[in-house]
């Protein structure tokens, strides 16, 4: 499986199930100040808007994708400030693809897109303390701790630290 080859995709509407089960996994949630289940009308609608263009919408979502098409998870630039030339990275794999270096080759094909078509400068991910393997992987791919914020994010009873991690491309 590591040589798995991979590209990324704009969401289709085929994609409706996966979606649902990636954005309503509540494992994930307090990542992502997420309070409440998504309905499928509303995902239908979040697939039909990510035609607009990043810069209306100043977000995009791609599906990890295998050559057969299947969804193996989801990268996404949020925050995409085109003055600045910056964006946000988020990344979400589906539990059986993990650990496998998909997530690498992703942040490598988003970087790409990121610095020759949209040509910015910096990315950036917002890490909780305790994600070890999203630290590890975006430090493998690069990226720089560059900031602590203390207490940012209040899940399972109390304040968690988060990490903001940088890279200039």
């Amino acid at each position: 499986m590591n040589t798995v080859e991979i590209h990324l995709r704009a969401l289709e509407p085929e994609d409706l199930l996966a979606l649902e089960k990636i954005e309503n996994d509540t494992a994930y949630w307090k990542y992502s100040n997420q309070t409440e289940p998504f309905s499928r009308v509303l995902l239908k609608q979040f697939i039909r808007e990510q035609q607009q263009d990043i810069f209306q919408v100043r977000q995009k979502r791609f599906v990890i994708s295998n050559q057969d098409k299947i969804l193996l998870g989801c990268i996404d630039l949020f925050d995409f400030e085109p003055l600045h030339r910056r964006a946000g990275i988020g990344l979400y794999l589906l539990q059986e693809y993990r650990n496998k270096g998909i997530g690498s080759k992703a942040l490598g094909l988003l970087e790409e897109y990121a610095k020759n078509i949209l040509q910015l400068k910096t990315l950036y991910a917002n890490i909780a303390i305790e994600n070890k393997t999203s630290k590890f992987l975006f430090q493998s791919a690069g990226f720089s701790q560059s900031g602590l914020k203390k207490e940012w994010n209040f899940y399972q009873g109390e304040f968690h630290d988060e990490y903001l991690y940088q890279k200039t491309l």
